[in-house]
């Protein structure tokens, strides 16, 4: 497989971990969002994915059934997840697989993509927003999301030592990525002992720390 990735992009982080769990092994392709004016603009990127975004996927095993690019983080999970379900990062109840795809979901869909590099990139540049009302921006939305999050898993008998009882699922793939960047720009997480308490036993595993922005080949 080759996955095309940026070590800080939480989404490429998402799919890395995925594959991780899953034990598949992947070749990194990275593409710098941000060098020369980021790497997804390139013609050849382009003509991979023309929403010039990470990650892709590849997955050279299926290229003589003609499977094409992969995009999007959480659609090429449900692909690994169906391709590859010896390692399961859904459970298998109904219910329950609702429960888990919610949280992904609310992460993936409603806090990710307000604080998402071409939305900052959009108020630095069109807007003319400064940095520090673009950090504020990047604060509320994100830890507005993350206190809605901490307040339903808190409450939540199904949560275990991770989202989702005490086996990793796509709930935590889609977390980690969100609270390292979270983190990164200085948001308050003290309020949010759930989430802390499920990010610090998610990092106790392999998985975790090998798809760690700091473990990637392209790291700075």
């Amino acid at each position: 497989m080759k996955l095309y990735s940026y070590f800080r992009s939480s989404a490429a982080y998402r799919v890395r971990i995925a594959l991780n769990l899953k034990g598949l092994a992947y070749d990194v392709i990275p593409v710098h969002l941000l060098r020369q004016g980021g790497a997804q603009f390139s013609p050849d990127y382009l003509r991979l994915n023309p929403e010039a975004l990470v990650p892709v996927l590849i997955d050279d095993s299926q290229l003589g059934s003609g499977a094409p690019v992969l995009k999007q983080s959480l659609a090429i999970i449900e692909y690994l997840e169906e391709a590859y379900p010896a390692v399961a990062l859904l459970p298998p109840a109904p219910l329950a697989r609702a429960f888990v795809r919610g949280i992904a979901l609310s992460i993936a869909c409603d806090i990710h993509p307000l604080n998402n590099l071409r939305v900052l990139r959009y108020l630095a540049r069109q807007l003319k927003v400064d940095q520090e009302d673009r950090d504020a921006w990047y604060r509320h939305w994100c830890g507005q999301g993350l206190a809605a999050l901490e307040q339903s898993l808190a409450a939540d008998a199904r949560v275990g030592t991770y989202c989702y009882g005490d086996t990793p699922t796509l709930a935590d793939c889609c977390l980690i990525p969100q609270l390292f960047n979270a983190e990164r720009l200085d948001c308050d997480l003290s309020a949010m002992p759930t989430l802390l308490r499920i990010r610090d036993a998610c990092m106790q595993l392999d998985a975790f720390v090998a798809a760690a922005p700091g473990n990637q080949p392209d790291a700075e």
